[in-house]
């Protein structure tokens, strides 16, 4: 057997990543794609980029200031990774800044136009100049820079001008200032129907009456990133709450870790910037289109537009959801499952804002990791509360970039009486269940649902997800062990059929891939999930493909394992999926398990495995199983959004043969899902299977 810890056999945790951010923006170069789904994706890529600069490269820069020269499974050090990260952004950029100018030029056949100040008419410019002394001008904040003035705090990722300034009476008086763009002003001014112009071109074109009796030498917009990882010693926390807020702040005052610019900035005003700011030349990046793409969406949801767009898929509630029944009456009869955004939230939704009214409900358990702002499900807690329910609810506050939402939710529900806990010391709370208590024929009964992803009905129209409700006997004791970990104390408790991490679930898919393993051409496993970086599953994964074990696998994103390689993986296929919908469901199969399907909150990641409070749920009804495994079958066969990983850890867009029918799964589902509502019929595993069949006759 080859050695299977070879670092030949790993690629590169963020270098892989990499990649999946270079097939997002692959999608801003499909012709197939409308435009403005092109330039989504354009600002995908770039709100992607930056929180991989702000976490991933701040803490890769952290290790190396720390002198730290551990290596990862595929050797490379702190300093190497930050190497190869550098030299991959910095090809990428030339594809960025071409695909959005190609975008913008389109968008002008449709009388769509992204402009800079210079290139409006002179009657927009007028109404341009309007808007800028009615809203832009009382805001604006010039800053000198000088010994009596210090360089100012930034914000991360604010946008500014650093300006070269002349006194107009003084040619030898030169000074160096700084414009600051606050966050309420909009990134791309709107001064017409169909005509959007950047702010800083508008503030620069009026430079001279920010700073009057000065001519404007030079000026450049730059943005700057700074380190936002929040170390928290939850240990030493009397008040978890106070101490995660006192983090938020530390948050804005963290380590520069990127600046980006203007191209052909002036020399005098770069070396100004980075005399303050102190960041690597090499993480200094030069664009010559507009910096803060991320801030795109405004023009991309422009109604006047829609038709630029890809058509709007409206989620259905298909039965036994599409009537008034009470949920509590379905689920005692039979398991449901919902897929996301294909079919509609408001199930979920509706579950919790029964119980919240039902008098024959005690109680109400859930965990919640990302809320929407206006969440109806935390209001319907709340509400439970006031109606004398015992509510308990696990807010994970140190969910990343989520923290200051949770934390206004947390306190909601405390306010309400809810009895709110934030987590466990030295992990995060990332399974995603409620549990309803309920009393029926004088009798407590347990009703549940659980998901692959969270609840948030706003990312529920965006994410792809499973939605499982259920009142199996199975999941009782389970249900109610598994609160009672995270509310008391309990030293290494397991689950019978849940499997939960960090106790037992890294161990459970370990055996079961062994099970497949055991049973060599007969094994066959098929996953999907968001990550795959964990060690010890790769290499089980690798020892089932020598065995002869089929595997194939669905990974949106990072996938360390290298598929193909002679004599050792060359029986698994890893394909990456990406289209209008954000894969996000995590499902696995396993033909020589019983059950044989699983939905779970949990990549195989370190971090989910060993670091998270995660579950995985079997699927023991056979019509729903049948559902997943027709869900996985349909998926690992797309032909239109589909990329497979090569054994050199490189990615080639999957091309559909000349005689196959094109398979694209989002779009198919959207149909699918479409047809079943019209006709007022269920997905049964029957009428699913037929149709996916048909589509691969």
């Amino acid at each position: 057997m080859s050695d299977l810890n070879s670092p030949e056999l790993y690629t590169n945790r963020e270098l892989s990543w990499l990649q999946f951010n270079s097939r997002v923006l692959y999608q801003s170069q499909k012709e197939s794609n409308p435009l403005l789904e092109q330039l989504k994706f354009v600002s995908i890529y770039s709100t992607n980029l930056d929180e991989f600069y702000m976490i991933r490269v701040a803490g890769l820069k952290e290790l190396y200031s720390a002198r730290v020269y551990q290596t990862g499974n595929d050797n490379l050090t702190p300093i190497e990774q930050l190497d190869a990260i550098r030299s991959y952004i910095t090809d990428e950029k030339n594809i960025v800044e071409k695909s959005y100018k190609k975008i913008i030029s389109e968008l002008k056949n449709h009388n769509l136009y992204i402009q800079e100040y210079n290139e409006l008419t002179d009657e927009l410019k007028k109404s341009a100049d309007d808007f800028f002394y009615e809203n832009i001008f009382p805001v604006i904040i010039p800053i000198a820079v000088d010994a009596t003035h210090p360089f100012p705090p930034l914000n991360n990722l604010s946008l500014s001008l650093a300006v070269k300034l002349q006194d107009s009476n003084d040619e030898s008086d030169i000074k160096l200032a700084m414009i600051r763009i606050p966050r309420l002003l909009p990134r791309f001014v709107h001064i017409r129907d169909g005509v959007y112009i950047t702010i800083e071109s508008l503030v620069r074109s009026h430079a001279d009456d920010i700073f009057p009796g000065y001519d404007i030498l030079a000026a450049t917009t730059f943005r700057v990133t700074r380190n936002a990882d929040i170390v928290i010693e939850e240990e030493e926390a009397d008040d978890f709450m106070e101490i995660l807020e006192q983090g938020l702040k530390r948050r804005k005052k963290g380590a520069f870790v990127r600046l980006e610019i203007e191209d052909n900035c002036d020399e005098e005003l770069l070396d100004f910037l980075n005399f303050h700011l102190s960041v690597n030349e090499r993480d200094i990046y030069s664009y010559n289109i507009p910096l803060n793409l991320s801030a795109l969406w405004d023009i991309i949801t422009d109604k006047k537009f829609s038709h630029l767009n890809l058509p709007l898929h409206q989620p259905k509630s298909l039965p036994p959801f599409n009537h008034n029944e009470s949920i509590f009456k379905i689920l005692d009869r039979e398991d449901v499952m919902t897929m996301q955004p294909y079919e509609s939230f408001d199930p979920v939704v509706k579950f919790i804002q029964d119980a919240a009214k039902d008098p024959k409900v005690l109680s109400i358990r859930m965990t919640l990791y990302r809320v929407g702002k206006n969440s109806p499900i935390v209001q319907a807690l709340i509400n439970a509360s006031n109606n004398g329910k015992q509510v308990t609810v696990m807010v994970e506050l140190k969910a990343r970039f989520d923290e200051e939402n949770n934390l206004i939710w947390a306190k909601a529900l405390e306010d309400a009486g809810a009895h709110v806990l934030y987590g466990i010391p030295g992990f995060k709370v990332h399974a995603k269940i409620t549990q309803i208590i309920r009393k029926s024929n004088d009798k407590l009964k347990i009703y549940l649902h659980f998901s692959t992803g969270n609840y948030n009905e706003t990312t529920a129209k965006i994410y792809t997800d499973i939605s499982y409700f259920t009142s199996r006997t199975e999941f009782r004791t389970d249900s109610i062990t598994f609160f009672h970990i995270l509310t008391g104390f309990s030293k290494n408790k397991k689950l019978k059929n849940l499997k939960i991490a960090p106790m037992q679930m890294k161990e459970a898919l370990l055996e079961m891939i062994k099970r497949e393993r055991e049973k060599k051409n007969d094994g066959r496993i098929i996953a999907k999930m968001n990550s795959l970086v964990d060690k010890d599953i790769i290499k089980a994964l690798y020892k089932a493909s020598i065995e002869g074990v089929k595997i194939d696998l669905i990974v949106r994103g990072i996938c360390c394992l290298k598929p193909g390689v002679k004599d050792v993986s060359e029986n698994i296929r890893v394909i990456s999926i990406i289209g209008k919908y954000l894969e996000h469901s995590r499902i696995f199969y396993f033909k020589n398990t019983t059950p044989q399907t699983y939905i779970s909150s949990a990549d195989w990641m370190p971090r989910n495995l060993e670091k998270r409070f995660e579950l995985m749920v079997p699927i023991y009804d056979d019509s729903l199983s049948c559902k997943i495994k027709d869900l996985l079958n349909l998926q690992r066969n797309d032909n239109s959004l589909s990329w497979e990983l090569q054994s050199d850890g490189k990615y080639e867009i999957v091309v559909k043969k000349e005689d196959a029918k094109s398979i694209d799964s989002q779009k198919y589902l959207e149909l699918y899902i479409n047809k079943i509502f019209k006709a007022n019929t269920k997905t049964t595993a029957s009428n699913t299977v037929a149709k996916i069949k048909k589509i691969f006759k």
